[in-house]
């Protein structure tokens, strides 16, 4: 087995010559890379924190080293020369479970820390939501909105003790809110804190609770805020109300309220980040000969004149007519409209007849009405044009 393990000062990274600070601190960075709660299921990260283990256990024992130096991976064989029995006869405590105190509380914010929660501390946020309309987010409004918050108790004035006496300092985790637990493992003992499970982090005791509060320190009620909703707000963003979510503990401020603002469809529009987008209907007649036509915007309807011979699909841009900038409100996106040619459902017989004439002129009689132009053959009073563009337009 000895012949198959790195060295020792090669695994840590350090000089044969290297203090304890030294050692230290490169076992430090290598447990923190492979150990295993950051490195879950990956067997190659749990085997080099392993064997950086195994390096520091001996170079930090200063016999252990002496031993090692003198006769290498040897002297921790099963009947070396040292006597050692082995990796798993290594004592893994003092300096061990120190630092693997620090790298548990870095991991997992617990570990060596010192000091209770009796400092001032922000409360909770809450969330709620907002219904608005398409216009409303587009130009911004206000809205009312009603839902339970939380007060200082008026008769124990936030302490949750009954009027006439005050609550003690709890005397599991001396009014720290947290208490210290060992824990073993194949390292050593670890120390780690949590909550004190007795007076749930507050620190005290309340023996006589407030009869108006039951002891929380708080009342609850309803409430009517008002919500400002800027222009340009998107469906499914929030905003934030400074100071109006839980009350904060120990002289903190309270905690914030995020309103999420949920939008309403529209029948005609679709926004796409600062665009907006929608269809307009046009007939063949406008289509062909070209024509005003009314487009609904956010800013309330234009007139668009439609070229002759425009196209089914045609797109058209009209700039500065979509959705302002959250940022600045007189950054605006634009509108995009497809024209689209409608298909009349029903037809009368002069409509009918209005087509089959019009399909007849600009196909097979193309050759003929050239021939009668040259023979000089006066137009009717009304064109076929002009009349087709009568039939579609009644």
């Amino acid at each position: 087995m000895a012949e198959n393990k790195r060295d020792y000062y090669e695994v840590l990274g350090v000089d044969r010559n290297a203090d304890d600070a030294a050692l230290k601190k490169a076992y430090r960075v290598l447990a923190k890379k492979y150990h295993p709660d950051m490195n879950p299921g990956d067997a190659e990260a749990e085997k080099k924190f392993k064997e950086a283990s195994e390096a520091y256990a001996v170079l930090s024992d200063p016999e252990k080293r002496r031993q090692y130096d003198q006769f290498g991976h040897a002297a921790f064989e099963q009947g070396g020369p040292g006597g050692f029995g082995g990796f798993d006869g290594f004592n893994f405590s003092g300096d061990m479970g120190d630092i693997f105190g620090d790298i548990f509380g870095d991991l997992f914010g617990g570990g060596r820390r010192r000091g209770g929660s009796q400092g001032p501390m922000q409360g909770a946020n809450l969330r709620t939501s907002v219904r608005v309309t398409f216009e409303e987010a587009i130009s911004g409004c206000e809205k009312e909105i009603e839902l339970t918050l939380k007060d200082e108790c008026t008769t124990c004035h936030g302490t949750g003790a009954k009027p006439g006496t005050s609550p003690e300092t709890c005397p599991k985790c001396g009014g720290r809110g947290q208490v210290v637990f060992t824990q073993q493992s194949l390292f050593g003992t670890v120390q780690n804190v949590q909550t004190c499970p007795d007076c749930h982090g507050s620190g005290k005791i309340i023996r006589d609770k407030c009869p108006n509060c039951s002891g929380t320190g708080y009342t609850s009620s309803r409430k009517k805020i008002k919500v400002t909703v800027p222009a340009g707000i998107d469906n499914g963003q929030s905003i934030r109300i400074r100071e109006k979510g839980e009350p904060g503990a120990n002289g903190g401020p309270r905690g914030d309220l995020l309103v999420e603002v949920v939008v309403g469809r529209h029948p005609i529009f679709q926004r796409q980040d600062m665009n907006i987008y929608s269809t307009v209907p046009m007939t063949y007649a406008q289509a062909a000969l070209g024509g005003d036509i009314r487009i609904s915007t956010v800013d309330g309807d234009i007139v668009y004149t439609v070229k002759p011979g425009t196209q089914t699909d045609t797109k058209v841009r009209f700039k500065g007519k979509g959705v302002p900038s959250l940022r600045n409100k007189n950054i605006r996106g634009d509108h995009y409209v497809t024209l689209v040619i409608q298909v009349p459902t029903k037809l009368n017989e002069a409509a009918k007849q209005a087509l089959k004439d019009f399909d007849l002129a600009t196909g097979n009689s193309l050759n003929q009405a050239a021939a009668a132009e040259k023979k000089g053959d006066k137009p009717k009073k009304k064109g076929f044009m002009d009349k087709l563009k009568e039939t579609f337009e009644e």
